[in-house]
């Protein structure tokens, strides 16, 4: 039989893995393990990628080519980092001269073939985000000795003009020196491109001048072919120091507002008028000020805030709203940007101070009445944009908390009279529910990362919508001349920006092709008008030659899928299956990879009787996937890989990627929640009552977090070894702070100052590098300086319960910012672990399959099953499906759980 591969798309790279050592203050030394490096026998000898772009439409191949110099057998894998906004179009696979082409089917249909494979523990693929704009595609193929194999893999996208100018983005990381290595892009542009840079985030002055760009009229040209020794980092090194990203921008020449062309019976509109007067826009800032904000994100929304308000031209209007437990406006109606308000307002937010939880739903009701308000009265231009523009970093946890409650509160009240804005800042946020608030109200929601340069990602989106020049724009065509026509209507034009319509001709007789365009301008309404022949004359069809295929039904196909894609987001659920089945429809005639659609490539087989499946889906900003997605490991020549969704017959072990937390929670269950594979891993440790535990420990930070275990009452025969949280110890020695949780109360003791809290009442507590939020009978929020973030929750039961006690649940938010010394019963785990899943196999309980997982050169056996994350529902909790690993997480945790039994709750780094 012939071995299955179903996957999405693809680079060529090898991991780099070290091994460490360090000691835990007040606990044993433990030995962190990590796998062993990999083999240098893989050759790279040859990377091209070719870039064409016809009317803003890039068709992408990217070529890659290896050889195996090892004696046996080896494991290739072929990597590449793709736009978020490309769709994969093939993939092939040429092994000792047989080509393996790709074919994409439905996602169930691919998802069938592999979960066959899966049941016999065979399947491998990853699909992942890799960066801000980026997906990563994986595959490996077994390569014999001395034999080649080239990848070969095709994606393509509509560039969108932003700030005066388009932008093709490359990720090169080849990871190793590669004989011949090759970028070329080609531009042609019948409007005429007006400048065309190039350049390289790793560019030194060595390979700054092996950039070649050249344009004239409507062709461009860039290459960038360094040699094999130009690649070196230095003259003798073996590393190359290609390792970034290589951006082309460009920009098309504007003779007219507009520009139409037509190709084999489609047409695409492009549409961007310049040298408009702007329209005055009215601006409600909405800020959260919650404790999850404090220090650097807090400090940069703040810095970002300023720059805007110094950008902010005097015909414009604005208002702040600030949020937390909290509602706060600043003024009591929107003022004027003149340079007295904008002084008061620097002033106002240079004071704001972080405190509270996150009231989203209240904030963004507060905003409507105050646009209300202002168009009502006169007090705003009757032609004028307003934004209502919303910054958080956390789910709602205060208030009305549901996120489709919000959602409707909020279209109820703005009825489409104004466009929302949702910035989501870190990855705490609910991406999903920001996406779909925005897109329900004429807007776009957007990713901060939290960085150094998170200020100047704020002030770039503002950047976007600061200059409105046109509202309420449509673009019309003959009616009974053309069909499938993509969105049309649009609520604001920014400048700097573009729009593009496609559509196809129905016509055959039709000569000529009008579009009429009528909008909103700052003192009238405007029109215009194109034209444009239908049937081309022998000099355009000879243009058509330097064109790849069918463009424009291409770009319309990709253009229309990627709407229909984004109405299913806001679309009610009677709409979102006509909606879905439109979008798989058209993903499967024109090959394109989506979030609907896998690819499945068939690969020769290695024994006899067996197939193997991978599969990768496209990545969907914010979301949990509903088709199966899986890593995997090398051992020997063979692949193995676990999926994260898998079936036995009609039962499915899904995966909902919560945000990133790892938490311990009930008796005590460990959740380890890793992104990169899109599941987790749980264990559960069993100790007598009155045992210290260390849960994380940071030397550098100086941070410890203990907890003590307590066991169930006694009750007449009942015997219980359940045993809970019942004492959680605190330490930072950086702020000289202890704090003692119970569930009892809060002991809080900074230096020479002690405070005693109770859980009967909200409390904040704040102090320079240190924040505490107590929600009463409920959850105690903990900020440490710019590294540590906990939430604690109480658990509380009937007064008069026989058996059970008040216990404590303990969950860590922004892990990335502790250091890599970070250890714990949690720590280890804050920068990731590298686990893979095989020979998964039922047992008698069918909705808990075992499985083999290989993890830190251990294989041990884990069962599928579910532990609860209790932050949104402190009564039920929401179910995390994980893979538990038995024994006291033996064999995943560093060393053994008695290794983590420390003397009391202020041990650990304190104690040094």
């Amino acid at each position: 039989m012939e071995r299955l591969l179903v996957i999405s798309a693809l680079f060529l790279s090898l991991t780099n893995l070290t091994l460490s050592d360090f000691v835990v203050p007040g606990i044993r030394n433990i030995q962190k393990r990590s796998p062993q490096d990999p083999s240098d026998d893989i050759e790279i000898y040859s990377v091209n990628i070719q870039s064409q772009i016809t009317s803003r439409f890039a068709h992408n191949v990217i070529t890659s080519r290896a050889v195996n110099r090892a004696d046996s057998s080896r494991e290739v894998s072929f990597d590449v980092d793709l736009p978020k906004t490309a769709f994969i179009t093939n993939f092939t696979m040429v092994i000792d001269g047989v080509t393996y082409p790709g074919v994409i089917k439905e996602k169930e249909a691919a998802k069938k073939q592999y979960e066959k494979a899966v049941s016999r523990g065979q399947s491998a693929g990853l699909v992942r985000a890799s960066g801000r704009k980026t997906e990563k595609f994986t595959v490996s193929v077994n390569v014999a000795s001395q034999s080649k194999v080239t990848f070969e893999l095709i994606y393509e996208e509509l560039l969108k003009r932003s700030l005066g100018k388009y932008e093709m983005f490359i990720k090169v990381r080849p990871k190793k020196l590669v004989q011949s290595f090759k970028i070329e892009v080609n531009i042609n542009e019948p409007q005429g491109i007006s400048f065309l840079e190039a350049q390289g985030t790793f560019m030194t002055n060595d390979l700054l001048p092996l950039i070649h760009k050249s344009f004239s009229g409507e062709k461009g040209h860039v290459s960038f072919k360094p040699t094999f020794d130009q690649q070196r980092s230095c003259s003798n090194c073996s590393t190359t120091q290609l390792d970034g990203d290589f951006t082309v921008t460009y920009d098309v020449n504007r003779e007219t507002p507009g520009n139409i062309q037509v190709v084999n019976g489609y047409f695409v509109h492009f549409f961007a008028p310049s040298k408009l007067k702007g329209v005055p826009k009215n601006v409600v800032f909405i800020i959260d000020r919650s404790g999850s904000m404090y220090g650097v994100k807090l400090k940069q929304t703040k810095e970002a805030l300023l720059k805007i308000l110094g950008d902010m031209k005097e015909h414009d209007h604005f208002n702040f709203i600030l949020f937390d437990s909290r509602v706060d406006v600043w003024k009591e109606s929107l003022v004027k940007a003149t340079p007295d308000n904008l002084k008061q307002a620097k002033e106002f937010v240079s004071r704001i101070k972080d405190d509270g939880m996150t009231n989203i739903n209240d904030a963004v009701l507060r905003a409507v009445p105050l646009l209300d308000n202002a168009h009502e009265s006169g007090a705003v231009p009757r032609r004028s944009v307003s934004l209502i523009i919303l910054l958080t970093d956390g789910e709602a946890n205060v208030g009305e908390s549901n996120p489709t409650k919000i959602q409707e509160n909020a279209r109820n009240a703005i009825k489409g009279k104004y466009s929302l804005y949702s910035l989501g800042f870190g990855t705490g946020v609910d991406y999903t529910f920001l996406e779909k608030l925005a897109l329900e109200n004429s807007g776009v929601a957007r990713r901060i990362y939290e960085d150094s340069d998170a200020a100047l990602q704020l002030e770039g989106f503002y950047d976007e919508v600061a200059n409105p020049t046109l509202m309420d724009i449509e673009l019309q065509y003959p009616e009974n001349s053309i069909s499938d026509v993509t969105k049309n209507k649009f609520k604001h034009y920014f400048d700097g920006s573009e729009i593009v319509v496609a559509g196809r001709i129905t016509d055959n007789d039709l000569n000529w092709l009008t579009a009429d365009v009528t909008a909103e301008g700052e003192t009238d309404t405007l029109k215009y008008s194109e034209n444009i022949k239908v049937q081309e004359e022998p000099d355009a069809e000879k243009q058509q030659q330097y064109i790849f295929g069918d463009f424009t039904e291409r770009l319309w196909a990709y253009l229309t899928i990627q709407q229909l894609l984004e109405k299913r987001i806001s679309a009610p659920a009677s709409e979102k299956e006509n909606l879905t089945a439109q979008a798989l429809e058209m993903s499967l005639k024109y090959q394109f990879v989506t979030p609907l659609t896998s690819m499945v490539v068939t690969k020769p087989e290695e024994k006899a009787g067996e197939e193997e499946a991978m599969i990768a889906d496209k990545f969907v900003e914010g979301q949990s996937y509903s088709a199966p997605t899986h890593t995997a490991f090398r051992s020997q020549g063979q692949s193995y890989s676990a999926p994260t969704h898998t079936a036995f017959g009609s039962q499915a072990y899904l995966y909902q990627a919560p945000p990133n937390v790892y938490s311990v929670d009930s008796d005590p269950h460990f959740i380890i929640q890793v992104p990169e594979k899109k599941d987790a891993l749980c264990f559960n440790i069993q100790e007598t009552p009155g045992v210290v535990l260390n849960i994380v420990s940071d030397p550098e930070l100086g941070i410890a977090v203990n907890g003590e275990l307590i066991g169930n009452k006694k009750s007449g025969n009942v015997t219980s070894n359940e045993t809970y949280f019942g004492k959680m110890g605190i330490v930072s020695t950086k702020l000289d702070l202890r704090i003692e949780v119970t569930t009892e109360g809060v002991t809080v003791v900074i230096g020479a100052k002690k405070m005693a809290l109770s859980w009967q009442q909200d409390v904040t507590v704040t102090e320079e590098g240190f924040s505490l939020l107590l929600n009463k009978k409920k959850n105690l929020l903990l900020s440490m300086g710019d590294g540590a973030r906990f939430i604690i929750l109480l658990h509380k039961v009937w007064r008069n319960h026989p058996l059970h006690r008040d216990f404590l649940g303990f969950y860590t938010l922004d892990s990335q910012k502790f250091s890599e010394r970070v250890h714990g019963l949690l720590g280890q785990f804050y920068h990731g672990v590298d686990y893979d899943i095989s020979n998964i196999h039922k047992t008698d309980n069918p909705e808990k399959p075992d499985a083999t997982m290989r993890v830190k050169h251990s294989l041990i056996t884990v069962t599928r099953g579910s532990q609860k994350d209790y932050r949104k529902d402190l009564q039920s909790g929401s179910k995390v499906q994980c893979w538990f690993v038995h024994n006291n997480g033996e064999g995943l945790i560093d060393g053994v759980h008695t290794d983590y039994i420390v003397p009391d709750l202020f041990s650990g780094v304190y104690k040094v």
